[in-house]
């Protein structure tokens, strides 16, 4: 993770005009802010849905296919230790395609909503 500006050095203060709970309900009401919501589940719901899926079919398929999941592959490799290690893969490609996802369709849609409430303060 890269981190492009540098933290605050101590004793110094940031903005301490802060956006009002009625800015807040205006952003959200927004077509902007509605966009960023659709942006964000249209990625994370259909992934959520797909790994669940996956998680559960590994699940039952280890309690009721226990002679499948047993058939050895090579040596002591069998597809239930291969099913296995594949939910960590996924899990990892997973979130690094969503911090792909964030940093070109959610970051920059936050940074203008954000930095429009800052300057409105």
């Amino acid at each position: 993770m890269t981190i492009d500006a540098p933290p605050p050095e101590r004793g110094t203060q940031t903005s301490t005009v802060k956006p009002t709970t009625q800015s807040f309900a205006q952003v959200q009401q927004s077509a902007e802010f509605g966009e960023l919501r659709r942006t964000y589940r249209s990625f994370a719901f259909p992934l959520t849905v797909a790994f669940i899926a996956w998680y559960l079919l590994y699940v039952l398929l280890s309690n009721y296919a226990g002679g499948f999941m047993g058939t050895k592959l090579f040596g002591n490799i069998n597809v239930a230790l291969v099913f296995g290690l594949a939910q960590f893969l996924t899990t990892f490609l997973i979130a690094w395609f969503y911090s792909r996802h964030a940093a070109a369709k959610l970051d920059p849609k936050a940074e203008a909503i954000k930095s429009r409430m800052e300057a409105d303060a």
